[in-house]
């Protein structure tokens, strides 16, 4: 059941926050246009693009991005996205070790958001 059916309640408290190891750190790279990269360099670069080159993924940065809120919570997304709760917790762990976005333990619900300035290093990476 989802977060509005009463099964938990959303005001509670966080009791964790789980960010990525580059948490608050710059994407790897100067910009791809202007610099050659180092083996090092774009394998993390790779990573971010990997996460990201999945129609799964992008529809989840897309919902969670768009979301009235800003974050969006677990419960709901196997929904909008016409998959399992597994295939769907898959793609958010994914996007989440990326450093793409953040997860939230809130009760038995975990919620989402993004990380812009992760997105907004990766559009710099490009040379966008």
């Amino acid at each position: 059941m989802g977060h509005n059916g009463g099964v938990t309640d959303n005001t509670a408290t966080p009791t964790s926050v789980v960010t990525p190891d580059e948490a608050g750190e710059e994407l790897c790279c100067p910009p791809l246009l202007r610099a050659p990269l180092d083996a090092d360099q774009a394998a993390e670069l790779s990573g971010v693009l990997k996460a990201l080159a999945d129609p799964v993924r992008l529809r989840l940065v897309s919902i969670i991005a768009a979301s009235v809120d800003g974050e969006a919570c677990a419960c709901d997304l196997p929904e909008q996205l016409d998959r399992s709760q597994p295939t769907v917790s898959h793609h958010l762990t994914q996007l989440t070790r990326a450093g793409i976005i953040e997860r939230e333990q809130r009760g038995k619900w975990a919620w989402f958001r993004i990380r812009p300035e992760r997105l907004e290093a990766l559009r710099q990476a490009l040379g966008a």
